[in-house]
């Protein structure tokens, strides 16, 4: 990351979906955070789109899933993070 002391609406965006996954670096979180406090349009559409995550979160947590999928599932991510150093 280059040596800002502020992100404008761009970089902010271009960040906004690792944001919401709690993926960016802590200095780039401050930053984006930093953005979303003074800026209403970001901060709009962080909102939105937060609201959809949560929206499909809760969704996902009420099906009924058979166990045999869930531990196929967890096997494939098991080995996928195992090839991803």
């Amino acid at each position: 990351m280059s040596d800002l002391s502020h992100f404008d609406c761009e970089a902010t965006f271009r960040r906004l979906n690792d944001y919401l996954d709690r993926m960016l670096p802590p200095e780039e979180q401050r930053l984006v955070e930093q953005h979303l406090a003074d800026c209403v349009t970001c901060a709009r559409e962080y909102r939105f789109e937060q609201n959809v995550l949560d929206h499909i979160r809760g969704a996902l947590r009420r099906l009924d899933v058979p166990p045999h999928l869930l531990r196929k599932v967890s096997e494939q991510l098991e080995t996928a993070r195992k090839q991803d150093p």
